[in-house]
């Protein structure tokens, strides 16, 4: 066949060992291989299209995802590669949606007056339950010195202001953008004594940087994995 090629070809090309291409090989990355009469693998075109293809999903969407997906599509369950892609689509719309929840909690936050901390508020797990964490990592944040509930009289339960129940959001946004605590806190103590939005906005128009980066990334794999699909249908 014309078309022939080697393990060590496709290596070059990608810019991988050769040992890696035999790993996508053996994990379905790869569509299965034939063999010579001797024994060696044989590689064609539409392994090389199957290369491209995940390196560039890998890009955008992850490793463990890109594998999810090409095993599905080379084991002929389309179905399944298309879940999996859209799953990982959902995770990214749900991040941005995230981060608008925030960027909105902030606004309100410094355009309000701080809310009277001895009266009412919301109890620890009205918080958490707020904002998709559980409430030993509310407590965390108290004890880093990040959030500052108050105390009921007799109870001692923590009551959160609306204030501090915005600032904790926005603690919960920057820990999943992955900010260390020390940045968190320094952001905090400035919105506590200036009321300076600026620095939080510069960290959150930094995640927003980082999803629409991620967003072209993913656009690009999934374009990449919609035209090995038609090729496939051509070449199987």
């Amino acid at each position: 066949m014309s078309d022939r090629l080697r393990a060590v070809d496709l290596a070059r090309t990608a810019g991988i060992s050769t040992q890696q291409v035999r790993n996508y090989v053996e994990t379905g990355i790869l569509p299965p291989v034939g063999r010579t009469d001797s024994g060696y693998r044989v590689f064609t075109a539409a392994h090389a299209e199957a290369l491209t293809a995940a390196r560039a999903l890998a890009e955008g969407h992850g490793w463990p995802t890109t594998g999810a997906i090409m095993r599905a599509v080379h084991g002929d369950d389309l179905e399944a590669a298309l879940a999996v892609l859209d799953a990982s689509h959902a995770e990214l719309h749900q991040d941005r949606t995230e981060l608008a929840e925030v960027i909105r909690a902030l606004d309100t936050l410094v355009t309000h007056d701080t809310e009277p901390t001895d009266r009412g508020g919301l109890r620890i797990g009205e918080v958490a339950d707020a904002i998709g964490v559980q409430t030993p990592v509310l407590r965390l944040w108290e004890a880093r010195g990040l959030l500052r509930p108050t105390r009921e009289r007799g109870t001692r339960y923590r009551r959160y202001s609306a204030s501090e129940a915005r600032l904790a959001q926005v603690v919960a946004l920057l820990r999943r953008g992955n900010h260390p605590f020390s940045t968190i806190g320094s952001v905090l103590a400035e919105l506590r004594t200036t009321g300076n939005p600026e620095r939080v906005r510069a960290e959150l128009a930094g995640r927003e940087r980082e999803l629409h980066r991620r967003s072209l990334s993913r656009l690009r794999g999934s374009a990449a994995l919609h035209a090995y699909l038609q090729r496939r249908t051509k070449t199987f």
